[in-house]
């Protein structure tokens, strides 16, 4: 991609533009013949994996909105475009949604992404080591990130604390303290002290 550093921006941004346009309907029109072999051929196994489970059920639910959006991802790209044509998305759709989803790539790309490529090449020639610890840095951050959200999602095991005096030692027959299997149940509802 650095034949696109030299050019005016708006240049650079017309040529990313006509590679994105390129890829994406072709990898568009790959999934379309996908799906009509598909329909005659053991390959649809082979198609049957969970990202392509996930970027149908977006193109399923969300339809060009994915398809613009996935401009904005890394990794869910592909399979977004390649479901749209083994969805058999009608062009009508898929153009308008490919367009702009392409020029907002274009222009991102060609701003901050051209940008970023030369500071990393002109921080590796200078220092390699300082590059590779951001490097390493950036990776630490991201899988922190991800395991952070992930954390978030794991629903919590504990018991939940009703507001009771007995807190998480309650079991749930007659409200009995574990510790003291002669205390008398509860009756009425229960009040934080």
């Amino acid at each position: 991609m650095e034949i696109f550093l030299g050019l005016p921006l708006g240049w650079a941004v017309l040529a990313l533009f006509g590679v994105v346009m390129l890829r994406a309907n072709a990898t568009y029109w790959l999934g379309r013949g996908l799906a009509a072999g598909a329909r005659r051929s053991r390959l649809e196994k082979r198609l049957d994996n969970n990202v392509m489970h996930r970027a149908g059920h977006l193109i399923n639910k969300f339809g060009p909105f994915a398809v613009t959006l996935c401009f904005l991802t890394v990794g869910l790209q592909t399979a977004v475009i390649v479901s749209s044509g083994l969805a058999r998305m009608p062009q009508r759709r898929f153009l308008p949604a490919v367009v702009l989803g392409g020029l907002i790539w274009a222009v991102v790309y060609a701003t901050i992404g051209l940008a970023a490529l030369a500071a990393w090449f002109t921080l590796m020639l200078e220092s390699p080591v300082t590059a590779a610890a951001l490097a390493v840095a950036v990776v630490v951050a991201i899988v922190w990130v991800i395991w952070r959200s992930r954390r978030r999602q794991v629903p919590d095991t504990a018991p939940a604390d009703d507001g009771s005096a007995g807190g998480a030692g309650d079991d749930a027959g007659g409200g009995r303290l574990a510790a003291d299997p002669a205390a008398p149940p509860r009756s009425g509802p229960r009040t934080r002290p």
